[in-house]
């Protein structure tokens, strides 16, 4: 996607396929409230009260398209291959390795490959998220039965993207109620610099970070 425009059309065409406000913010790699911003103003949702000025700019984001990197297998696994080199050194007895769906599970079962683990998925609670608070949804995320399970494993967390941290920080809680240990998480693209999230480490292969606000 090029502009802001293509967004646009990209939110409208997914709102219309049925997909929840969170779920079109995983698949544009966008905030939350980006996403909401952008339906808004596809035309397939009653546009909410917002400040003028936000209005006329936008939701302050930044958009990522790693789409050279996903729709090519070769280069998925370099990808991957990158992720699990800065993961390698973080713990010799990790034997599992949690993907974050839907774009974090291709990710992971590439460091998984590399790393000689086991692979786990874990559907996190935005993909239910619509309007309001997220902390308001009924139903928390979910590991997917048909992978690996945590029974108090060590266990590196993967995802594609870190954009509020949100997310990460999420299923971090979730392998802990399970009995699990997050050594550490990784990520192709972190947009917000984080160190670490909940007291685990976790590596990117880039930082976007935005400067200022321009003019």
């Amino acid at each position: 996607m090029k502009n802001v425009d293509d967004l646009i059309a990209g939110a409208a065409e997914l709102a219309e396929r049925g997909l929840s406000k969170g779920e079109i913010a995983d698949e544009l790699n966008v905030s939350r409230e980006t996403a909401s911003w952008l339906v808004e103003r596809s035309g397939t949702s009653t546009p909410a009260a917002e400040p003028a000025e936000e209005r006329r700019t936008g939701p302050h984001d930044i958009h990522v398209d790693w789409s050279a990197i996903g729709r090519d297998s070769a280069r998925l696994s370099y990808a991957g291959a990158a992720m699990a080199d800065l993961l390698s050194k973080q713990g010799e007895d990790v034997d599992l390795t949690i993907g974050i769906e839907k774009a974090g599970g291709p990710l992971a079962t590439t460091v998984a490959r590399e790393l000689d683990t086991d692979l786990g998925a874990y559907a996190p609670r935005k993909h239910q998220w619509n309007e309001g608070d997220i902390e308001d949804v009924e139903s928390g995320g979910t590991f997917s039965r048909n992978f690996a399970t945590i029974r108090e494993r060590e266990c590196y967390v993967v995802d594609d993207i870190i954009t509020s941290g949100t997310t990460m920080r999420e299923t971090i809680e979730a392998v802990r109620e399970e009995g699990g240990d997050p050594v550490a998480g990784c990520v192709l693209v972190d947009k917000q610099g984080l160190d670490d999230v909940a007291g685990v480490p976790v590596y990117s292969l880039l930082q976007v970070l935005r400067v200022g606000d321009g003019g």
